[in-house]
Parts: C-alpha cells; structure tokens; sequence
C-alpha cells in the first residue's frame, strides 16, 4: 500500500506525523472492516490477527485491514499483548477477541505507545495498565501522543480512550460490539471537526450511547478530564 502500515506511519522514525483527525478516519475504516466480517459474513468472520502493523494504509490515508489470522495457531504465552486474555483459558477466538485487540490498536492511535514498553531498570508496561493509570489521575491530555501538541479537541480525545478501555475489558461480555465501537468512534470524529471549520464530517456521524456496562476502566480508576 503507498503509505505502507499504521505501525510504520505511526512509528517515531515517520518523516511526518498523522493529525488526530487522519487517526480517527484511520480507525473508522479499520472498524467498519471488522464490522463488514462480524455483522456481513455469515457465519460471522474473526479475523484473529489485529494489530497496527495489519492496518494498511492507501494513498490517501484509506485503511485496509489485512494479514488474516484465522489458520494461524495461536499461543497461550502471547508476547505481542494484543491477545484476548480469554483466549488463555477457552482457546477459542470470537468476535469479541477482534474487539480487544482492536481496542489495543486504538490505544496506540491514540498515544503511540508501545503495546508493552519496559523502561531502563523498571519492569515491562503493558499499554492498558498505563493508560488505566493516567486516566486514574484523570491526566487524557498526557496520553494522547506528545506529536500532536495539543492539535486535537479533548473531548474527542477522552471519548476515543473511554472506547479503547471498554474494548480491552478482561470479561468479553462487558465488551461493546464492533458496531457500536464503529458508533462511537464517528461520534468522535464529529466533534473533532467541529474544532475545525474547514474539515467536512462524513455521511454518518451518530452515536449510540454505549451503556455503563460497557464503560469498564481500571478499578482505581478515578474521573475523565473534561
């Protein structure tokens, strides 16, 4: 593809940075394949391998998803952490599965973290532990990637980690559905243009209010900065 993968245009070596507004088409697009398997194909499709680096991204910014996990055989002791925890115990894979790794993916779209990062002398850091501990201090302007220097409206920002955390929870019951991931995420872009006058929203910008049940963050936890 002509701008090669997310992982590639996110990664810190990148001449130029994506805007908040790209990211959010970027994973719109990303969502709506998932929904194209989960809710078009019958059966439905798990796409088994979701991660950044199967985010491809056209020549102008259009994402496709690729590199099909589904034949591949999965290990319990996962190294990349995009891995469903429940696929440790039930050695299945679900629609659900994609929604967890995708929600990683967004975690990464949003702060350009690495999944796990391990400072000198410290212990390795999942990227979930670390964003629950930064919205525990109600600190989303510190997650959102320092590049963007503060170019993005920040409730959209909130938004799209409040939707990142629900996809990650370790219960899949209390994960929210690909189609209301894609929802919400639309809900996200809206507000961003309206940030920027010049930018055109498009067609589809409703959001559906994603239950509490959904809404599940880390238990200490603490308020979202508004």
């Amino acid at each position: 593809m002509a701008n090669g993968s997310l992982a590639q245009r996110l990664s810190e070596i990148s001449s130029s940075v994506i805007s908040w507004e790209d990211r959010l088409r970027i994973a719109i697009d990303a969502a709506q394949g998932l929904e194209y398997l989960h809710a078009c194909c019958k059966p439905p499709i798990v796409h088994g391998d979701v991660k950044h680096a199967n985010i491809l991204l056209a020549e102008n910014f259009q994402a496709k998803l690729s590199d099909f996990g589904l034949s591949k055989s999965y290990p319990t002791n996962d190294k990349t952490g995009y891995l469903d925890p429940e696929y440790k115990t039930s050695n299945r894979l679900s629609p659900k599965s994609d929604v967890y790794s995708f929600g990683i993916a967004l975690l990464e779209i949003v702060s350009c973290r690495p999944v796990i990062s391990k400072s000198q002398g410290q212990n390795s850091v999942h990227i979930v532990k670390w964003v629950g501990s930064m919205v525990a201090q109600g600190d989303i302007r510190n997650i959102g990637d320092p590049r963007l220097k503060g170019e993005y409206n920040i409730q959209s920002v909130r938004k799209a980690v409040e939707v990142a955390m629900a996809c990650v929870a370790v219960n899949s019951e209390r994960r929210p559905t690909i189609n209301q991931v894609l929802a919400e995420l639309k809900s996200c872009l809206a507000t961003e243009l309206s940030r920027t006058p010049d930018s055109h929203p498009s067609n589809s910008t409703e959001s559906v209010e994603m239950t509490s049940i959904y809404m599940v963050l880390p238990p200490q936890s603490g308020p979202m900065a508004r």
